[in-house]
Parts: C-alpha cells; structure tokens; sequence
C-alpha cells in the first residue's frame, strides 16, 4: 500500500492511523480482519523460536482436505441402488450413472456427487459393457446375478413345494457404547437434556438365528465386547475360530432338520480342502503339492507350481461349515453377495438397536451390555414371524423380476462385444489362484 505525497493529509496519518493498521489492511487486501490477526500471530509464534531466520507462514491451503467420494455406503443404501438399476432394465431403458443419481437423490437424498455414484456402482458390481451399436450399458456382474437367481429359485422351490422345514437365518451385527437415538431434546443453553458423548465408544459384537417357528434358536446368543472398539467394521472382530465355535453350538440347539440361511463373509466360507492362496510364497505351494502326493520339478516356477494348484480346485467350492451342517442333518443355503434385504435377521437387528438406543442414558458399556441383552430377550415369535413374511415377500417379486428381466435383456445382451473378463470373475478373489 502505497500513498503520493498529496495524499497525506487525505490520510489523517496521526497516532490512531498506526494503531488501526490491521483495520487498513483488511480493508485494501479485501479481506477479514481476523485473517490479519491470525497471520500477525503466526508471525510473531516463528520469530520466537531461536535462530529463526525470519517470520514462516504455511500455505493456506496446506491442510485442506478435499472432500471425500460418497461411494461408501450400507447394505440398505446400497440396496437401493441396485434396484434403481433394475428398474431401468426392468423399463426396458438404458441405464446411465446420471440417472441412477438423479433417481436415488429422489428416494433417500443421497449426498454423492456424479463421480461418487460411478464409484459405487463400481463397489456393487456393475461395469459398462460396449454394444455393437457403439452404446454403453451398464451391466451387472454376471456370476452376482447368477448367485442371485440361484438363491432365489431354492427358496421360492422350498415355499411351493411346502418344505416343512424350519429356515433358520443367522448373522452378526454391532451395538456401540455410546448407541442413541439421532435426536435429543435440549434447552436453549444446552444445561438441560440428555448429554450424549462424542464418537461411538466401544462396542459390542452379537451373533444370533432365529426363525419364524420358533424364534431366536434357544442358548444360541453370544455378546461380546469388541478388543478395538475404533474398529469400524465387526467383521475385523470375528474370525472363522469363534463362529465355527458359535456355529456347532446353534446347530446343536436345533429341534428338527433345518434349512440354514447365512452370507459369504470370509469367516463363513472356510473351505474343507485350503488352497494356497494367490500371496503364497513358493514353499508354501511345494509344501501343499507334497501333501498332496502331486509330484513336481524343484527347477519349476511359483507361476508353475500355482498353474498346477488351479487346475486341481474344483469348479464347485465345498465349505467346512456347510459339511458339517449337512452331517447333522441340515442344509445350508447361500445369500448372494451384496443382499442383506433377503435376510429378515437385519430386521430383527433393528428391533433391537432401537430397543437400545432408547434406553441407553448411562453410556456405560456394563449397562449397553445388559439393554442389549435385554433387548434380544424382547423379540418375540411374532416379531420373527412378520420380518420373515416380508423378506419372502421381496424374495418372491424379485423372482418374478428375474424371470421377465431376462428376456427383456436377452436382446441388449445380443448386442454386447464378446468380453470374456466377466465370465472369469469371482467374489472371493482372496480364495483364487491366479
């Protein structure tokens, strides 16, 4: 800031101008005065320090962190995305990210950008495929749609055909220290209401089933406290040690031969026979060859030796869990990946969390530990008997859907360039050999 020798006096450049220097300066630099302050600050804090060549400022934007892509979201969430695809199909119209954005901002006022929805629909499965026309559709993965009909057409053959066997559903879920209800009355100051600490707390890790006929299979809760309650996944929490364990345990508090519901989670799908996984180091490989009484050069590769194991895993995958669930005399089915809304437990889960939520006021983990035991001791028969009739209900239009989806699609699908990249994919990379 400069002034010409006539504008002195303009100035009025007596004691009170120095004093308001700052004021003057957030006036020409167009800015706030409390930037200026905060500056002088800084300045002032780096010419303290010792042998400091001079006042050091950090660049503005030096801690900006830009937003993050909305493109994680829950299973309910997701859910409502992969049907507002379906209903695209389902119209006989072609699919675009944009639309499918402007379409779940209508139903659940999704906060994602353009480049976050493209993101998720990535996470659930879906990929552009190029028709001969030059068009892009979007396309579903083609083994989840398959896992999906399969599921589907089970349980829609065990309703028909008036299987008299009871359908146990099971799952895991959390409860947090400091779970509540979303909002909470407070006066002007806030002196007055419920205080409700920051952050979730610890956290609790329950694992059920239950089933219309009976509800909740009898002794087979199990509660526990969480070792890392900032863990922000419960399936960090669980291993294939502790269900098998709670697994073996249900099994034997069932009454009758049952059919038993549960998802793909790692710790679920134990194999009878473990391959080496895709990481494996050589030794491993030669060890479980040798095992194996598979004979093999020592001058062969780790390419060569993993080539060797992925021809000896079978096409269809045997899971410790469901042979020993088939030894006692029941059968396991399946969930697609990707499909919590076919299991009705994620509607007892929410009983439950609410039942909690609304009289947790302490915050204490002794006392979330007691609501939620309470809480699962509330669900009744009936309860179950009305969250299972919904999820079948869901399971059988979405069986009608399939069977018309298809011959709907058969003609787009006509049109695709051969890519046969979908046809490898598998859900479970980490089991895969390649």
């Amino acid at each position: 800031m400069s002034f010409k020798d006539g504008d002195v006096h303009s100035q009025n450049l007596d004691g009170n101008f120095f004093k308001k220097t700052q004021d003057v300066t957030a006036e020409a630099c167009g800015i706030s005065k409390r930037t200026i302050q905060r500056i002088c600050l800084e300045a002032r804090k780096t010419e303290e320090i010792e042998e400091a060549p001079g006042p050091s400022f950090v660049s503005p934007r030096k801690s900006y962190k830009r937003a993050k892509y909305v493109s994680e979201v829950d299973d309910f969430d997701g859910d409502i995305v992969r049907r507002t695809v379906h209903e695209f199909y389902d119209k006989g119209e072609y699919p675009t990210a944009q639309l499918i954005l402007n379409s779940v901002k209508k139903k659940n006022d999704y906060p994602g950008s353009l480049r976050s929805m493209q993101r998720l629909l990535k996470n659930l499965k879906f990929s552009y495929k190029k028709c001969s026309d030059g068009r892009k559709f979007l396309m579903e993965r083609n083994d989840i749609v398959s896992l999906r009909c399969t599921f589907l057409r089970k349980m829609y053959t065990l309703r028909v055909n008036n299987d008299t066997r009871p359908i146990v559903y099971l799952d895991e879920t959390w409860v947090n220290q400091n779970h509540s209800r979303t909002i909470a009355w407070q006066n002007e100051t806030n002196s007055i209401g419920l205080k409700i600490p920051t952050g979730k707390g610890g956290r609790l890790i329950v694992v059920h089933a239950g089933c219309s006929k009976y509800g909740f299979i009898q002794n087979s809760k199990l509660v526990f406290r969480s070792n890392t309650g900032n863990s922000t996944d419960y399936h960090n929490q669980m291993n294939s040690d502790v269900f098998k364990s709670w697994f073996i345990t249900m099994l034997n508090n069932l009454e009758e031969p049952s059919i038993i519901v549960m998802d793909n989670a790692s710790y679920h799908s134990t194999l009878v026979d473990n391959f080496p996984k895709c990481n494996a180091r050589k030794s491993d490989v030669q060890d479980w060859l040798t095992k194996k009484n598979i004979t093999f050069s020592p001058l062969e590769t780790l390419a060569e030796l993993k080539q060797r194991v992925k021809l000896l895993i079978p096409i269809e995958k045997k899971y410790e869990l469901d042979e020993l669930a088939l030894k006692m005399g029941h059968e396991v089915i399946r969930l697609p990946p990707y499909h919590c809304q076919y299991n009705p437990i994620e509607l007892i889960w929410a009983q439950v969390k609410n039942k909690v939520a609304t009289k947790n006021n302490t915050f204490k983990m002794v006392d979330i530990e007691k609501l939620t035991h309470e809480a699962l001791d509330s669900i009744t028969q009936n309860d179950w008997e009305k969250c299972v009739k919904h999820a079948e209900s869901i399971q059988d239009k979405d069986y009608d859907k399939e069977i018309l989806r298809d011959s709907l699609l058969e003609p787009i699908i006509l049109t695709i360039l051969p890519d046969d990249s979908d046809w490898d994919s598998s859900d479970n990379d980490e089991e895969c050999i390649e």
